[in-house]
């Protein structure tokens, strides 16, 4: 990398010992082993964790696309920051364009920045403030390793229609995945009480809601995750019984299997073409000679966009608005590890919290390389953005301005009930 007054240079190293041992099918699919950025098309820097050392800096530009690199030490990527123009994490977060914002933490982002009263006054959506908690506690899409985290918010898989007005089809958003199953919990609360090991930490579960493995298996059916898959499996895919190929299977998978506590990815809110198998893959038979193609939706979505579609409505619903700020809390909040997590039942192995490893001081190669795979191979925990109870988001009726306190006093009276459907998220009509 080199860096001039006007732009940034970056040549890939292809006599690296280590860059020789990438496979020319993963090579591919990789943008800017040869790039340059005129800092006019810089929009903001973020500071970023790789293998939990804040090592690595995340560039987006102004064409919409991201490009991170990583470096030996901070020392490092402090210099880089420090040479890249003055945009800070860019314009969208309310926050001033100093490099002082690209290196500063999660946590000072967050409390910095306006995203959350814009939040709770309904101005975003819910699936924008995830993208923006996501991005300031540094998941990022350049890293699955760290790959942005959505909550499961429907647990009906099964029936033929789906009623969201109705608050048993939705999940509680106040318990982490693995504890919404009581005899699941139990037997992770039981492991926590019991745990005694000299070295390592108690914890409830030793696996995670989010790695790279968990990642590419939801995107298995769509390049370059399909390359990126056979990359991590030796050039095999895995056995059919645990590739991805039911919504409904990975539901009941994930509330009884005591090593599946995940949660899952944006793209479950956008994306419908990770559940077709257009490439025509083929990924083998289960057990019973089924062979896995598609995925099979719940009988509620008649087509991936339906699904899709469905899921976003249940994400941006009344109910799940009232209760996301419990799931904020346990992902990026107070409870994410503490007393709190303990009592939440949401305490992981130890190497995926940041700080439970300190990688540059390791003189041992042979243990920092081990440390380095327990690492990608238990997941990491984002950064811990608040340590107290996030705000709830406000209530549709607290939205309802002077001019509106007389048609509210006539609905209810007409209706004898609390009104929740009255209005879009702006506020531009009365219905």
């Amino acid at each position: 990398m080199s860096i001039t007054k006007t732009d940034l240079y970056f040549e890939m190293d292809e006599e690296d010992k280590d860059n020789k041992k990438i496979s020319p099918q993963v090579l591919a699919y990789v943008d800017h082993l040869h790039g340059k950025w005129h800092f006019s098309e810089i929009r903001a820097v973020f500071s970023r964790r790789y293998l939990l050392q804040n090592v690595a800096i995340e560039i987006f530009t102004a064409n919409r696309t991201a490009v991170m690199f990583a470096f030996p030490d901070h020392v490092t990527m402090k210099k880089v920051v420090n040479a890249l123009p003055k945009v800070g994490i860019g314009i969208r977060y309310g926050l001033n364009q100093a490099r002082r914002m690209s290196l500063a933490s999660g946590k000072q982002l967050f409390k910095l920045s306006n995203m959350t009263q814009k939040w709770q006054r309904r101005e975003i959506s819910n699936f924008d403030y995830l993208v923006y908690l996501n991005t300031v506690a540094g998941r990022t899409f350049n890293d699955l390793n760290q790959y942005p985290i959505f909550p499961w918010v429907i647990v009906n898989y099964e029936s033929k229609d789906l009623d969201l007005s109705q608050p048993n089809n939705f999940r509680d958003l106040s318990k982490p995945i693995g504890a919404l199953n009581p005899a699941r919990k139990k037997f992770f609360d039981e492991r926590y009480a019991s745990w005694e090991h000299e070295q390592i930490p108690p914890f409830h579960y030793g696996t995670h809601y989010s790695t790279a493995a968990f990642t590419l298996n939801w995107l298995i059916r769509v390049e370059p995750f399909t390359t990126l898959f056979l990359n991590m499996q030796g050039g095999k895919f895995d056995h059919a019984n645990r590739t991805f190929f039911s919504v409904s299977q990975a539901w009941k998978n994930c509330q009884r299997d005591t090593s599946d506590v995940k949660e899952l990815i944006p793209e479950f809110y956008y994306l419908p073409e990770i559940f077709v198998n257009q490439n025509k893959f083929n990924f083998g038979y289960q057990d019973g000679d089924v062979m896995v193609d598609d995925v099979t939706l719940p009988p509620w979505a008649k087509t991936p966009d339906d699904f899709v579609r469905i899921n976003r409505m249940a994400l941006e619903s009344e109910f799940v608005s009232c209760q996301l700020h419990h799931w904020i809390d346990l992902i990026f909040g107070y409870k994410q590890r503490g007393p709190e997590a303990v009592r939440s039942t949401n305490v992981f192995y130890y190497l995926t919290y940041e700080g439970s490893a300190n990688l540059e001081s390791m003189t041992d190669p042979v243990m920092k390389e081990a440390i380095e795979n327990q690492i990608r191979s238990f997941g990491q925990t984002p950064t811990q953005l608040l340590t107290e109870p996030h705000s709830p988001r406000s209530s549709l009726m607290h939205l309802f301005t002077e001019k509106y306190r007389e048609q509210r006093s006539i609905l209810r009276k007409v209706y004898h009930k609390f009104l929740f459907y009255l209005c879009t998220n702006k506020l531009t009509l009365l219905a």
